[in-house]
């Protein structure tokens, strides 16, 4: 278990969510993660998505790298604004090294209190000031107030837009996220973005990211959630609303080609190599007829 920094500029939190009283719905807590290093030029923007949210129940997990640019200066102004606004959330900070993003990922895992998983990495930001707030209103109007801790969904998910190094949009992302979805569903390709995939913190310890791959990781972790998910009967919630605007320029789409590879490494390791072969002759099937 990694240990929190001394150094840090805020405690490290260990409250959960209050108890409802029975006339009220449910609220869960989410745990925000931002994983840093070096980020001094997109962060501010993921730092205020959050500050903005209007939703009550939030904690920011950041997990940073030893960044040796201005990160540190930029996180300790976002807590110290935290703590004199009206409805502040909770803050924990690890600063450590780290083995690379997945590793600094498992950390978080490990670390959180809420109860579901959120990774909004430097860049990337809510889509909009309410968007957690949405979530948890849209799960309730459809499954009641009757829907409490033990029963809500194993994974939230929605859409997702790109953005530019500015955090202005580019376009909608091409992957849309099916109206219902399955482990299967990603034999098609990664269709619901990470950043727009949260997951209960209970079922996420179940599932470190597999520190084999470097590029591709949240790939096959997402399937592994929902794998253990259906297992489990647990629902997968469609949220219908655009979660997250993603910046472009992601480790990912940096390291494509590598990407991949890994990726259809995983897609035989789940869906068997035959069927991994059979859609990606048909990924370049319609590439053709679209040219």
């Amino acid at each position: 278990m990694p240990e929190v920094d001394p150094a840090s500029p805020v405690p490290p939190s260990s409250t959960k969510t209050q108890s409802n009283t029975l006339d009220e719905p449910y609220q869960p807590k989410f745990t925000v993660v931002t994983v840093t290093y070096n980020a001094e030029q997109t962060l501010e923007r993921t730092l205020q998505s959050v500050a903005s949210q209007t939703y009550p129940h939030i904690e920011h997990l950041i997990v940073d790298g030893l960044s040796g640019d201005g990160t540190l200066a930029l996180i300790q102004e976002y807590a110290e604004d935290n703590s004199v606004c009206d409805h502040p959330h909770d803050i924990q900070f690890i600063r450590e090294p780290d083995n690379g993003l997945y590793d600094a990922m498992n950390k978080a895992i490990d670390n959180a209190n809420g109860d579901y998983l959120v990774f909004l990495n430097a860049g990337d930001k809510f889509h909009s000031y309410d968007t957690l707030e949405r979530i948890v209103e849209g799960v309730t109007s459809v499954h009641g107030k009757e829907f409490d801790e033990e029963t809500w969904p194993a994974v939230l998910y929605g859409e997702t837009d790109i953005v530019d190094d500015k955090g202005e949009f580019l376009r909608h992302r091409r992957l849309q996220a099916p109206e219902v979805l399955s482990w299967r569903s990603f034999l098609s390709g990664m269709l619901v973005c990470h950043q727009s995939f949260y997951v209960r913190t209970d079922m996420a310890r179940k599932f470190h990211y597999n520190l084999r791959y470097r590029f591709s990781g949240d790939f096959d972790w997402c399937i592994r959630i929902m794998k253990e998910a259906q297992q489990q009967r647990m629902p997968l919630f469609n949220t219908r609303l655009i979660l997250t605007d993603y910046l472009a320029e992601g480790m990912t789409t940096k390291n494509h080609r590598k990407s991949l590879f890994e990726r259809f490494r995983i897609m035989c390791r789940h869906y068997g190599c035959l069927a991994a072969i059979g859609q990606h002759l048909w990924f370049v099937l319609r590439l053709a007829v679209k040219k």
